[in-house]
């Protein structure tokens, strides 16, 4: 019995797109739910979010496209100004009736979006049904002009037309939800595949030539070894479309059958801890990869590799290190005498406080201010350095670095009173 029932769409319809959205039943009738028939005044806004690969793109094209619905898509991403994403909305707009030649569009404000959409939506007759713009990528809307999302979300309103706006994104309404206040859209949630939903997902991209159990249990094995770090759904399929032939092997060679599972792992078992190196990180290429396993070498031996590559520093971040290693030990009465050219004569004295008995090094790195950072690096740099955006930069890197290195020893940060601090371990694990 098909999962998607909708009176306004064709049961064939329904029962192909059940078939290309597996485990998304749910969502995708909860959709079908608020648009509603064709004719029919949809929700204005909606807004889904999830974690990425979580099937929010896929369900939202596959659906559209199916359905026949008009639609526009649009990335955010690659349209990142007020100007250039009305102007691809509009482009798009004038192709909904099939049409293939399109004309170039100038939109300098909203009045004109507002004014040209209705325009639009009259030369292409479509009033009598549903047009659904769909925004991906959405929270690159808050990088611009404030009153961009108020009106996206309020665009049936402004337009008087039957017009639906989807934004889809990684993060939650909270962080959307301006100051001045707007219309709220409908929210839905994707959850995140389980381990049971990417089984049956990935078994679906079985060979021909062999039966859908011997690659199911293949996906079995791929999961046991990948899911506890990996749950990314295209990573996944690309790593087991990758090792796929090196699992079959035995099977080609004659030395098993499809239903030898534990000669299958023991042939297998060597080359995923290998592929378990290079997850998300796209070092080398697919044709390296294979030429890895066929030559039965070790990832290393690969040029590429981030464990075995020496990588070289930008060259103000050099400096940056040492003068934030300079200003984490060294207390800031010290500056004068060891950064200026003509500090004047120092007295010496012989009162020590108890804890200056101690070395810094025992006592750790101090929390240190910019400002102090900046004056020294620009005393041990030999030429003169500019406080320029690539400096600035360079520092975010670092800090963010040093936060990571953090984050990996299991230490707990203080909340807003966490100050960073660059220690002798970091400088010696960056410079390895």
């Amino acid at each position: 019995m098909p999962n998607l029932e909708h009176p306004a769409y064709p049961a064939a319809d329904l029962l192909h797109l059940e078939s290309l959205v597996p485990c998304r039943e749910s969502q995708v009738s909860m959709l079908l739910s608020l648009f509603g028939e064709r004719q029919q005044f949809s929700f204005p806004s909606i807004f889904i979010y999830g974690h990425t690969s979580s099937g929010k793109t896929y369900v939202m094209q596959t659906l559209l496209t199916t359905l026949q619905l008009p639609h526009v898509f649009v990335n955010c991403v690659e349209y990142f100004t007020s100007r250039l994403l009305l102007e691809e909305i509009l482009i798009q707009l004038q192709s909904c009736s099939g049409s293939e030649q399109t004309s170039a569009v100038h939109c300098d404000s909203l009045n004109d979006f507002v004014r040209l959409f209705k325009q639009a939506l009259a030369a292409r007759e479509l009033q009598d049904q549903t047009l659904y713009i769909v925004l991906d990528r959405a929270e690159q809307l808050r990088e611009m002009e404030v009153n961009i999302l108020p009106a996206f979300l309020r665009l049936q309103e402004l337009t008087d037309r039957n017009v639906t706006v989807i934004l889809l994104s990684e993060i939650v309404w909270e962080l959307f939800r301006p100051n001045i206040g707007c219309f709220e859209p409908f929210t839905m949630y994707f959850p995140d595949y389980s381990i049971g939903h990417l089984q049956k997902i990935l078994s679906q991209n079985h060979p021909p030539e062999y039966s859908a159990d011997f690659y199911s249990a293949y996906i079995n094995i791929l999961l046991g070894v990948f899911y506890m770090v990996c749950r990314d759904l295209k990573e996944l399929r690309h790593l087991a479309a990758l090792n796929f032939a090196k699992y079959c092997e035995p099977v080609v060679r004659g030395e098993a059958n499809e239903r030898d599972t534990r000669k299958l792992w023991k042939n297998i078992e060597p080359h995923l801890k290998k592929a378990m190196q290079t997850v998300y990180l796209r070092e080398i290429s697919s044709s390296q990869w294979e030429r890895l396993q066929h030559d039965g070498g070790e990832p290393g031996q690969l040029k590429g590799l981030s464990a075995h590559t020496h990588v070289e520093l930008p060259y103000y971040s050099k400096f940056l290190l040492i003068a934030a290693y300079l200003a984490s030990y060294n207390p800031v009465r010290t500056d004068k005498r060891f950064f200026l050219k003509h500090h004047g004569k120092i007295r010496k004295t012989n009162f020590l406080k108890k804890h200056e008995k101690t070395s810094n090094h025992l006592l750790g790195p101090k929390p240190f201010p910019l400002d102090r950072l900046l004056a020294i690096l620009y005393s041990i740099v030999d030429s003169r350095v500019a406080p320029t955006a690539n400096i600035f930069s360079q520092i975010t890197s670092l800090v963010t670095l040093q936060l990571l290195s953090i984050v990996g020893q299991n230490d707990q940060l203080d909340g807003p009173r966490y100050k960073c601090t660059v220690s002798l371990d970091f400088i010696r694990a960056i410079a390895r």
